[in-house]
């Protein structure tokens, strides 16, 4: 998301699902924080987590870098970022700010880290990662990182959910102008990308994955915590959605049939380095 050319589709489609979102979103994962430690030989001092939401993949940086400032312009997801921060001690380096991926509140050269936890996708890929090459150090490093939905379960869950998020898509362009629809962008396309954008000296994929508890509550929840299912919500076609939804909830209940279990969440990562 971002000022000069971003689209407020894209920042309201995130609008009202807060809780929802972190509740059942994944944190960022330890092995982030292990990876892109060693890709900038040693502790970031400044770390900005742009397009935040609410907050999972800043305070994972708590005691692995001396300051975090997570950006992100949707004010229902960053009021929950706030949220959680105001429970921390006073002095604890964490900030939350508004603002948009092509206009930064940093100095030239100020970040040694810029992370985008599922949120890339989002913004316009030109004018984003020319202001991160601005605001980043020589040798600073530039990491998106994307869990692939649905997580790996069983073929008749997951084709279940992938109805499910087909039919609210359907939902939202039957009932949305063009011209007010958020505008999701490739993720096969962000190392092309910042190739492409010739501000980075190094650049390639990681893909890793971590493993957590997981019962049918939270499955379910991770798909209804998707930006289209909660547009259509929003847009009152709750009807409409509710025969894939039922039959999902039905599939992901009765293969869970009571138990939690250890499942994979995996994930891409694209990195650049200034």
């Amino acid at each position: 998301m971002s000022s000069g050319s971003h689209l407020q589709s894209n920042i309201d489609r995130f609008s009202g699902f807060e809780e929802d979102y972190d509740r059942y979103r994944p944190k960022a994962p330890k092995a982030v924080v292990e990876m892109l430690t060693r890709y900038l030989d040693g502790t970031p001092e400044q770390v900005a987590d742009v397009g935040c939401g609410t907050g999972l993949s800043s305070f994972v940086w708590l005691g692995h870098a001396g300051q975090i400032t997570g950006v992100e312009p949707n004010d229902d997801m960053r009021g929950k970022a706030l949220e959680h921060a105001a429970g921390l001690p006073a002095e604890t380096p964490i900030s939350f700010v508004k603002g948009y991926s092509d206009k930064l509140p940093f100095e030239s050269g100020s970040v040694d880290l810029i992370t985008c936890s599922q949120s890339f996708h989002w913004m316009e890929p030109v004018s984003t990662l020319r202001e991160f090459a601005r605001v980043l150090r020589p040798e600073g490093v530039f990491a998106a990182y994307d869990c692939d939905w649905p997580l790996p379960l069983h073929g008749t869950v997951e084709m279940a959910y992938e109805r499910l998020i087909e039919q609210a898509e359907q939902i939202i362009a039957d009932r949305v102008p063009v011209q007010n629809h958020a505008v999701k962008r490739d993720k096969e396309k962000h190392l092309t990308q910042i190739r492409a954008s010739g501000h980075f000296r190094f650049s390639r994929e990681i893909v890793f994955s971590n493993t957590e508890l997981c019962d049918a509550e939270r499955y379910i929840g991770l798909a209804i915590s998707q930006g289209g299912v909660q547009t259509v919500f929003r847009l009152g076609g709750t009807i409409q959605l509710n025969e894939q939804l039922t039959e999902f909830r039905r599939l992901t209940e009765e293969y869970f049939a009571g138990r939690t279990l250890e499942v994979t969440f995996s994930y891409r990562m694209r990195l650049g380095i200034k």
